[in-house]
């Protein structure tokens, strides 16, 4: 099976030195969406979470012989997914990140652990456990 994907947008930032992950990031910059996506933007706000999927662009081309892996934090080898490295199979990141504000199809946020110009790959909205999500069980 053959699984292809076109990106939604773009991250933008000045920012140099990302962090490895969101949850340690104070980095902010922009997803610039695609025009022709833009009306799915409607109901974000400013405060507001979500999760962004995006390529790791810039990660070279996966081989099985690093299912193992050493994060720079752990003294012995990993399983690739139990970690967050940007080394995977499928080169797919996830960050949860605040909107900071919206305007027409750009979104500023923060959190970022992405590089500029990682492409975007979907957003959808960060749901805590034991709340409702709004449109989550229509058929």
């Amino acid at each position: 099976m053959k699984i292809e994907m076109t990106p939604i947008g773009v991250f933008h930032t000045r920012e140099k030195n990302i962090p490895r992950h969101w949850s340690i990031s104070d980095v902010v910059g922009t997803i610039e969406i695609d025009q022709i996506y833009a009306p799915g933007l409607q109901d974000i706000s400013a405060g507001q979470k979500i999760v962004v999927l995006f390529n790791f662009h810039e990660s070279k081309r996966f081989d099985p012989r690093f299912l193992l892996q050493t994060p720079p934090h752990r003294e012995k080898p990993m399983g690739i997914f139990s970690i967050c490295s940007p080394y995977r199979p499928n080169p797919i990141g996830l960050s949860v990140l605040t909107v900071l504000d919206i305007d027409a199809n750009i979104i500023t946020v923060k959190h970022a652990d992405m590089l500029d110009g990682t492409p975007i790959l979907d957003i959808k909205p960060n749901i805590e456990a034991k709340t409702e999500c709004p449109g989550c069980n229509q058929e």
